[in-house]
């Protein structure tokens, strides 16, 4: 093979690695909002598609006319840590009035191509009217109009809503305002990741808290694998599927959670799992995934992470010394070897404030310690690096151990940044 032949080889996989892992960060990708990173998936999208379809039976698609590239993660899972936010400088999470109205929004937005927003806020008025079991929407209140319009601006920047003229925000100071919008309602059907859609349940609202459970385990059931990995019990029956079924469920779950988890501990897994990891064909297919991906395979006694040298495959980065938490977290880290309760992390977060008097200013009040605190464990937990028991105590994971700070380095003074 040519040098030059090698050259294009070595750029295509490199492609093909780039683009599986920015798809894991961000499973919607437009041409609008990301033209480049577009560009790479649509060339590479069939090894793309096989990669997500093989390791994780996730499908990719692509649609290089509409300019868009949606990758449908299914995993029966909740996670309290990726909420939608409100577009606007506070980032504040999305309250249970906005994902109301997002689901009104969504279904309103049916009805025709393109609308108004005052046309659009009429027809949700009316569906929350005419629905018993939701609040009735009132565009006088100025508070329903700044949920509807954070709706509204969530629904652009997904690309489902094409301002042609105005600006959402106007709506916020009327609800006469003239704002005109294109709908794409191919993308907007793309949007849900369930296989069975929620309204094929039909389970009455009142019931839906005391069930939630099997509700979300009903919502992602994929055929595909028959009754493979039902929990025990559940069905009187436990044959259903067949070995081809449960070994495509077997690898399509483990690898779900080697790339959408920042770390999967031995001890998470069930023993079936972790039989299938350590078997020659589970340690093959780790280190093909991983080097297809462009991953670094991370192996430890207790656990397996997925590194991805240029963090192109998460949302968010830890370490990370853009946000004060996370800067907290790190030192937090730092002699937190045992189970530790919430005084003792509060005393510490206190001597790191007392340390750098220049540093955290939005935790310098009476209760800063104890907020600090919260936030940095918080911090941790989600990056799978410490566990909260019921008792309260805080433990530290394995994975920790890679991030513990031996000693501070700072190009600047000491007691202006930790």
């Amino acid at each position: 093979m040519s040098q030059l032949a090698n050259q294009l080889v070595i750029a295509e996989r490199e492609e093909i690695a780039h683009g599986i892992r920015r798809l894991l960060a961000e499973p919607l990708i437009t041409e609008r909002a990301a033209p480049l990173e577009f560009d790479v998936i649509r060339r590479r999208r069939e090894p793309i598609a096989k990669w997500f379809d093989y390791y994780t039976g996730w499908a990719l698609v692509v649609e290089p006319r509409l300019g868009y590239a949606r990758l449908i993660k299914v995993r029966c899972a909740t996670d309290p840590t990726r909420p939608a936010r409100r577009l606007r400088s506070s980032r504040a999470e999305f309250d249970r009035r906005r994902y109301v109205l997002l689901c009104v929004v969504a279904a309103e937005l049916f009805t025709a191509p393109v609308t108004t927003i005052g046309l659009l806020a009429g027809r949700v008025r009316a569906a929350t009217t005419e629905d018993p079991v939701l609040a009735n929407f009132d565009s006088s209140s100025r508070a329903e109009r700044m949920a509807f319009v954070d709706v509204v601006r969530f629904l652009e920047s997904l690309g489902v809503l094409d301002t042609i003229d105005g600006t959402a925000d106007a709506f916020l100071d009327s609800d006469k305002a003239k704002v005109l919008f294109r709908v794409d309602t191919t993308l907007l059907l793309r949007l849900p990741a369930t296989p069975v859609g929620p309204s094929r349940l039909a389970v009455p609202a009142d019931e839906v808290p005391l069930h939630f459970g099997d509700i979300l385990t009903e919502l992602t059931r994929e055929r595909r694998y028959g009754l493979a990995g039902e929990r025990p019990g559940r069905h009187a029956d436990p044959g259903g599927y067949s070995d081809a079924q449960r070994n495509l469920w077997l690898r399509h779950t483990v690898f779900r959670r080697l790339v959408d988890d920042p770390v999967v501990y031995f001890d998470d897994l069930t023993a079936e799992e972790r039989a299938y990891l350590a078997s020659p064909t589970g340690r093959q297919l780790l280190r093909r995934a991983a080097d297809q991906g462009g991953f670094v395979l991370e192996e430890r006694a207790e656990g397996i992470l997925l590194v991805d040298p240029e963090a192109i495959a998460t949302d968010t980065k830890f370490p990370d010394d853009s946000g004060t938490a996370k800067v907290a977290a790190l030192l937090l880290l730092d002699g937190m070897y045992g189970p530790a309760t919430e005084e003792q992390l509060q005393r510490k977060a206190a001597e790191i404030l007392t340390r750098f008097p220049r540093w955290a200013k939005n935790y310098r009040g009476d209760d800063g310690a104890r907020q600090l605190a919260g936030d940095a464990v918080a911090v941790l937990i989600s990056f799978g690096l410490a566990r909260r028991s019921t008792a309260g105590l805080v433990t530290p994971l394995p994975a920790a151990a890679r991030y513990r700070v031996d000693r501070i380095r700072s190009t600047e003074s000491s007691e202006d940044t930790p």
